[in-house]
C-alpha cells in the first residue's frame, strides 16, 4: 500500500500538508513492551512521515490472522515474546505470507542480530529500547515502503 501525498498550493515548498496514515501492527505478549513502543514512537515517527495507525496483538495467532486478513504497511514484532517469539513468527510470516509487509524485530541484545537475519527481519532494534533509535528505524522503514 502506497501512501497518497497531497500538497496544498499554499503550503511552503516541500512541506506536506496531508498524508494518508500508515498502518502498523505491533506484537508483544508483554503490555509493558507494547507501551514502550507506542510511547517511544508516538503518532508519527518523524515530521516527514505520515501518521501511524497502531494496531496491537498479544498472541501469535492474532498476528497471523491480522496479517492474512488485513493490510499493514509495517509489522513490529517482539523477538523476546514468551512461548512463540517474534523471531519464529517473523520467519513464518516471511515464508508463508505473499508480499509480507516489512518487519522490525525487537531483540534482547545486539548479539542476537544473526538470529534476526535468519528470521528474515528487515530491521532490528535491541532492548532496552532507545526511543530515538526506534523512531529513526521506523521512519526509515516507512520512507522505504
Amino acid at each position: 500500500m502506497t501512501a497518497v501525498v497531497r500538497e496544498d498550493a499554499m503550503a511552503p515548498k516541500g512541506e506536506q500538508t496531508e498524508q494518508e496514515a500508515v498502518s502498523v501492527l505491533l506484537y508483544s505478549d508483554d503490555v509493558t513492551t507494547r507501551e514502550q513502543v507506542l510511547t517511544g514512537v508516538g503518532r508519527r515517527a518523524s515530521f516527514d512521515t505520515p501518521r501511524i495507525r497502531w494496531h496491537e496483538a498479544a498472541t501469535p495467532a492474532a498476528v497471523v490472522d491480522y496479517v492474512e486478513n488485513r493490510s499493514y504497511d509495517l509489522l513490529v514484532l517482539d523477538g523476546e515474546a514468551a512461548k512463540f517469539g517474534g523471531m519464529g513468527l517473523c520467519r513464518t510470516l516471511k515464508s508463508e505470507i505473499y508480499q509480507c509487509p516489512p518487519i522490525l524485530l525487537l531483540i534482547a541484545r545486539a548479539e542476537d542480530a544473526w538470529l534476526a537475519a535468519w528470521s528474515e527481519a528487515d530491521a532490528v532494534v535491541s532492548m532496552p529500547l532507545d526511543p530515538i533509535e526506534l523512531q529513526e528505524t521506523i521512519a526509515d522503514m516507512i520512507r522505504r515502503r
